[in-house]
């Protein structure tokens, strides 16, 4: 049997964090356990490849969740990341802290010392931030190991077209959706670096393995943490047909995600007491809330067709798709190194209001079929969306099989509040509003007719195409006690000792934009915290 200090479940974006800044002072032996295989593929790097990934299952979990009623009976696609740097290796690269008052909220759940100005701080100190200079070279500021470009000089030329659609629409135009403002829309920045993604296993990963005290299995699964007398004492996993014990002196990370890190909670014995029975698990902590409390965001696209050149007009084809992967193969420029979502923001559903909507603009047109897929229109368009930011549904995740390989049953529980029912209205009438300005109508030929569409319309139109954004979260959350959370507020399973939840499960609720960024700032915090515990 191995003997580590630590052990960490999951190479994501959390686990990468951890895995860095656990061994970093030399005194500890960890291991890192990742049931993908390696990132080292062409179209990871590739900050456009996202659409190549997107439904790989050589490096995506591809789970599909239950029919879901909020969303007129559909079942949803939810690509997860499965390789080295989980899901920062297939996302859109979009990074966005979120708005401070989400994490007030965090605070005001039970998670406490996770308000604003803590959380910022460990913010600036991961961040290095690239932006081009007057003189065209690049200025960096910050020395954190998370690289943030402003890719805006190497956007497609129509995504202007936005920015003026929204100071229409009476909007603040900003440099950055993470500068002292956060309402606005602003082109957005992105974990890119020369031209290539930067995940979290190149920021963390890959520094830490040069370290001999960490030790990376990939393409192992774990089957169940292994408890006794109450405490987390290792992991039993498979891994190229062995399976294998390892024990850890002080502690277990489970940083598997919002999907599989509450199933091998449940797979170990913790969990609901009557769901682990009925799949005939011994119950060893009864914690109903684990896999409750499911959040995610939910998007609604409205696709046009434009009168100027998009990227449709490059990528549409196969002509054009050979001349961009040329020229970013001899280059590592042109429409391959920019990610897809170029333009977006948080705005106000009302007048005077908080934002509570982020806002996408892309300079191409593109639908994702059923399996998954996505398929580029080969004529010049270009997308609207809207999605709101603060759900109030919860959804879960649960076991299906005591085997770890059978997928989780994932019921998102969309639209299951009145709340959500109206702000699913309000985003249609934010991507209403923008569609509806001088600068869109001037490129637009044709697309939806929302203009005249009642409240009713567009709450069905919502039920009938919003679709995940993937940005799933809060099935393992902090809270104040075993009653209404599965973690105390320094990420510890409630009634298990030597045992711990860091990634987005642990989120109290969803924050408002993209979740990479806050899953690192998370994991760092968190690492501070079992540093300072050992």
């Amino acid at each position: 049997m191995d003997l580590f200090d630590f052990i960490i479940v999951g190479a994501g974006s959390a686990g990468c964090v951890l895995a860095d800044r656990l061994t970093a002072c030399g005194r500890y032996k960890v291991l890192l356990l990742e049931a993908g295989g390696s990132d080292n593929r062409f179209w990871i790097k590739v900050p456009l490849g996202y659409g190549k990934t997107y439904d790989d299952p050589r490096v995506n979990w591809c789970y599909t969740a239950k029919s879901d009623p909020g969303l007129a009976g559909r079942a949803a696609f939810w690509p997860r990341g499965r390789v080295l740097g989980g899901s920062s290796s297939i996302n859109a690269m979009a990074y966005v802290q979120g708005l401070p008052q989400d994490f007030d909220d965090w605070e005001t759940a039970g998670a406490a010392g996770w308000n604003w100005q803590s959380v910022h701080e460990t913010y600036v100190q991961l961040e290095t931030r690239d932006r081009p200079g007057p003189d065209g070279r690049r200025s960096l500021s910050g020395s954190g190991p998370v690289h943030v470009s402003d890719v805006g000089n190497r956007m497609h030329p129509f995504s202007e077209h936005f920015l003026k659609a929204a100071a229409q629409a009476g909007w603040p135009i900003r440099d950055d959706l993470n500068g002292a403002a956060r309402d606005g829309i602003a082109r957005l920045h992105g974990t890119v670096r020369n031209g290539r993604r930067w995940s979290a296993a190149d920021a963390f990963l890959r520094p830490a393995l040069k370290r001999p005290n960490l030790h990376l299995v990939s393409e192992a699964l774990v089957e169940r943490v292994i408890l006794h007398d109450g405490r987390a004492t290792g992991v039993a996993y498979r891994a190229r047909g062995h399976r294998v014990q390892a024990t850890a002196t002080r502690e277990v990370i489970v940083s598997a995600g919002a999907v599989n890190s509450p199933q091998l909670l449940q797979l170990s014995g913790i969990g609901p007491a009557e769901l682990l029975k009925r799949h005939g698990i011994t119950v060893a902590r009864n914690l109903p809330q684990v896999g409750q409390g499911l959040q995610d965001h939910l998007g609604i696209s409205y696709q046009f067709t434009a009168t100027e050149p998009t990227l449709n007009n490059r990528l549409g084809n196969w002509p054009g798709k050979m001349a961009a992967g040329l020229r970013y193969l001899l280059t590592r420029g042109g429409p391959l190194s920019v990610p897809i979502n170029q333009i977006s923001g948080f705005v106000p559903s009302t007048p005077g209001g908080s934002p509570d909507i982020q806002v996408y603009c892309n300079p191409m047109s593109y639908s994702v079929r059923p399996d998954g897929k996505p398929d580029v229109a080969p004529m010049a368009g270009f997308l609207i969306c809207a999605q709101p930011c603060r759900p109030t549904s919860r959804g879960s995740v649960t076991i299906r099989s005591p085997d770890p390989g059978v997928a989780p049953d994932i019921r998102p529980n969309s639209l299951s509040t009145n709340e959500d029912c109206a702000m699913a209205v309000a985003a249609g009438r934010i991507a209403q509003k923008l569609a509806e300005t001088p600068a869109i109508r001037a490129v637009t030929v044709d697309g939806p007719d929302i203009s005249d569409m009642s409240d009713a319309d567009l709450l069905a139109d919502f039920r009938q195409r919003a679709g995940s954004v993937y940005h799933a979260s809060c099935t393992c959350r902090m809270g104040p006690s075993a009653r209404d959370s599965v973690l105390d507020s320094r990420l510890r399973v409630h009634g298990v000792a030597g045992l711990r939840v860091i990634d987005a499960s642990s989120f109290p609720n969803v924050t408002s934009g993209n979740t990479n960024a806050p899953v690192m700032m998370l994991a760092a915090r968190g690492a501070e915290m079992i540093l300072r515990d050992s």
